[in-house]
């Protein structure tokens, strides 16, 4: 039987995530059956809706049956954020798409031959440049789904060097997450909760950046460890069955593939499309209007030049189109679970109790300590992570919340604002509930619940190192104010 291109969702990895998100959409739906339907009054701030947090008053619980649990998935499309959800769906289909005619007519294998052979003497240097450069990425432009078509290219790369999926994952999408959420410059995190708290814009860096040195070593220190003990012993690595199919695609690597003409043509076309990616991402937060467009232009700039590389290669129209159907087959079984996580929060906010569940929240700190506070906004962002995925819509629903009760137990806004994204960013990577993760994963061998067993150790860290940069913020009374 022939192999498929490109990424493929197992059967397996679809059936574990589903029932985890079936899971997660039945609690939604149950919460809402349970807690006191309640709401915020929003005005109109910077033409966006804001939380007035002195309005809140319990409901009446609105007519929402049981049996819209289980539509939840399909009637997320007609909701706010339906179109959020489809340009999320295109964008994975074209990035598999894409990826599958790079595989089949040679342009990774090639492209990685270079690679090797440049590297491969120093590839723990390696891994750690390229760690770093993805976690500059989150850290300065706040970039993190746009980094999703790479991760095919991570996770070869990491096979080539004698490593597994897991090390891919880890220098491309958990290094990028981390980077958004130690953020020096993030626009999505640190400057729209900075221009809802009225502070100076990317003030506070002084602090920012012995956070993100302290996470990058922490980064630094579990991808090298891993990477070594899996090239000790190949059979020690959590995937190491469910990669050896994987691995058998990239085999054998050809290190003289870059002699062949065609394929240095084709390269070289798929090369001026990274560069529009990348200008893309760079503009993206400084340019509103491509900040909205940023990731189907990623996604379109990936097919065009994906597929335009493989017809240069001599691939042949055939064997292009056959190559893309097998990419999009392959990554189409994300798309109920993309769906199923989305529906998470529908359902929460159709139950009427999105805004109880913050007013609650907010009020069991209300009388506390500062560190105490500075934790539970800590603790809320992280909460609100599994019903609100978004950065700024999730900074626009809890900063108007968060300042006022910080202002009255004495909690800097510096302080706030780093704590709330300290909550939005590191989690990520750790719930089900976010589509990037599904859609990474998607692209791998590599199961939920492997990837969850995978990183508990490094979250347990972050969540120490995180703690105490917090007790010192609170300490220096981290400001201006």
């Amino acid at each position: 039987m022939e192999q498929k291109s490109g990424a493929q969702i197992s059967a397996q990895a679809f059936l574990q995530s589903a029932i985890i998100l079936f899971v997660l959409m039945m609690l939604a739906g149950i919460l809402t059956l349970i807690i006191p339907a309640g709401s915020y009054a929003r005005v109109m701030q910077d033409g966006r809706a804001v939380i007035d947090p002195k309005s809140f008053q319990l409901i009446a619980h609105p007519d929402y049956p049981i049996w819209r649990w289980f539509t939840a998935p399909i009637e997320v499309l007609g909701s706010a954020d339906g179109l959020t959800v489809i340009i999320i769906i295109v964008f994975l289909l074209m990035v598999g798409s894409a990826f599958a005619v790079l595989d089949k007519s040679g342009i990774l294998n090639a492209t990685l031959a270079r690679l090797v052979k440049r590297f491969g003497a120093r590839k723990y240097a390696l891994l750690l440049i390229v760690s770093f450069f993805f976690m500059l990425l989150g850290a300065f432009f706040g970039i993190f789904e746009e980094v999703v078509p790479l991760v095919p290219l991570m996770i070869a790369l990491a096979y080539f060097l004698g490593w597994d999926s897991l090390t891919g994952l880890g220098m491309s999408i958990l290094a990028t997450n981390l980077g958004f959420s130690a953020a020096l410059t993030n626009p999505f995190t640190i400057g729209v909760a900075q221009k809802l708290a009225g502070l100076p814009l990317f003030s506070g860096i002084e602090l920012r950046v012995p956070i993100f040195i302290a996470i990058y070593a922490t980064l630094a220190i579990f991808l090298v460890r891993h990477a070594r003990q899996v090239e000790r012993n190949p059979a020690s690595s959590p995937v190491y069955d469910a990669d050896r199919a994987a691995r058998a695609k990239f085999k054998p690597l050809d290190l003289d593939a870059m002699a062949n003409p065609k394929l240095g043509r084709a390269i070289a076309w798929f090369a001026i499309f990274l560069v529009l990616i990348l200008l893309t991402l760079f503009a993206a937060p400084f340019v509103p209007d491509i900040s909205d467009l940023s990731l189907p232009l990623v996604g379109v700039f990936f097919l065009i030049g994906g597929i335009g590389a493989g017809l240069i290669a001599g691939a042949g129209g055939r064997v292009v189109g056959k190559a893309a159907w097998d990419g999009t087959t392959g990554i189409a079984p994300g798309v109920p679970l993309i769906l199923m996580a989305v529906s998470v929060k529908h359902i929460v906010a159709q139950g009427g109790i999105m805004d109880t569940i913050l007013h609650n929240a907010a009020q069991a700190f209300a009388g506390a300590n500062p560190f105490i506070a500075a934790l539970a906004i800590y603790a809320l962002a992280l909460g609100i992570e599994i019903f609100v995925a978004s950065a700024s819509a999730k900074s626009f629903l809890l900063m108007p919340i968060l300042l006022p009760l910080a202002d009255l137990v004495g909690v800097t806004r510096q302080t706030t604002v780093l704590a709330y994204c300290f909550g939005d960013g590191f989690s990520n990577l750790a719930y089900p509930t976010n589509p990037v993760l599904l859609i990474a994963l998607g692209l791998t061998v590599v199961s939920y619940p492997k990837w969850l067993r995978w990183t508990l150790g490094l979250w347990f860290w972050i969540a120490l190192i995180t703690i105490a940069f917090l007790a010192l913020a609170v300490a220096m009374r981290f400001g201006p104010f």
